[in-house]
């Protein structure tokens, strides 16, 4: 795909992701998610949108907060924070009503107009940690 397909694909992922879109409509049916810390990985349209879905709304009241991006042929990368509450059950950790700010980055491989790979370099070990710490000073 060319710089600017690839473009227009990821930004208008991003622009349903963050307004509430149907962000899920950008992906390949074989879409994968990979944690890139623990090497966790999702596959297709639905388990990957799913996940998203968990992180922003179900485990924690989240969105990112847009830092920077780059785009190359059928590639793209984004630079953002993580900024949310956690409202739910996260990684076998009851909701602590935690606030969390944590930079990550997620690297998109683009093909046929849609986002085919998610590389996520998501802090997750850190995560734990600020849960942690909330849930001992809640106790």
């Amino acid at each position: 795909m060319s710089l600017e397909e690839t473009t227009t694909t990821v930004r208008q992922y991003l622009d349903a992701l963050l307004d509430g879109g149907d962000f899920g409509s950008h992906f390949a049916d074989d879409v994968s998610w990979t944690t890139m810390e623990t090497g966790d990985e999702i596959r297709g349209r639905e388990a990957v949108k799913d996940f998203i879905v968990g992180l922003h709304q179900q485990w924690f009241d989240a969105s990112p907060e847009v830092v920077s991006t780059a785009f190359a042929d059928d590639v793209a990368a984004l630079e953002a924070v993580f900024v949310g509450t956690h409202i739910g059950e996260f990684a076998g950790m009851p909701a602590t009503g935690a606030r969390v700010r944590l930079p990550y980055s997620v690297f998109y491989d683009v093909s046929g107009g849609k986002i085919a790979a998610l590389r996520a370099y998501f802090p997750v070990t850190e995560l734990g940690r600020q849960l942690s710490e909330a849930a001992s000073a809640h106790a």
